[in-house]
């Protein structure tokens, strides 16, 4: 199966970004960011990350983002999780979501892998007023 590439502009990629975060939040997800990597990746140009309370959770967020996607316009390239649901990817080409379970996502520490890139700040301060 091959990587599909998109024509989008990053502006574009960057507001579903923001929106896939903004539901994630919405759906009770924790620990949500945003990384900016425009030029730094060749696999995509926004990675959302986001800790998840159950695999039941975990899943349904999934699906809801998948949704999202559709929705406006840029459906999932592929879905994918681990047996345990312990991490579950959602690619979007453009943006690729991880939702993880707290100690999977400090294993893996993607943050980490991309520290040195910019973090894309989605919450408006009525947001994160009512937070």
């Amino acid at each position: 199966m091959v990587r599909p590439s998109t024509k989008n502009i990053p502006e574009t990629a960057r507001s579903f970004a923001v929106k896939a975060a903004q539901l994630l939040a919405d759906l009770k997800c924790t620990e949500v960011i945003v990384i900016d990597l425009v030029g730094r990746s060749q696999v995509c140009d926004f990675m959302v990350l986001a800790s998840g309370t159950s695999a039941r959770q975990m899943k349904s967020v999934g699906e809801s983002v998948d949704k999202l996607g559709s929705q406006v316009g840029s459906p999932a390239w592929r879905m994918d999780s681990d047996a345990g649901s312990s991490w579950i990817v959602v690619d979007f080409v453009d943006v690729v979501v991880h939702l993880f379970e707290a100690r999977q996502r400090v294993f893996y520490d993607l943050e980490g892998l991309w520290r040195e890139a910019p973090r894309v700040t989605w919450r408006s301060a009525d947001r994160t007023a009512a937070t």
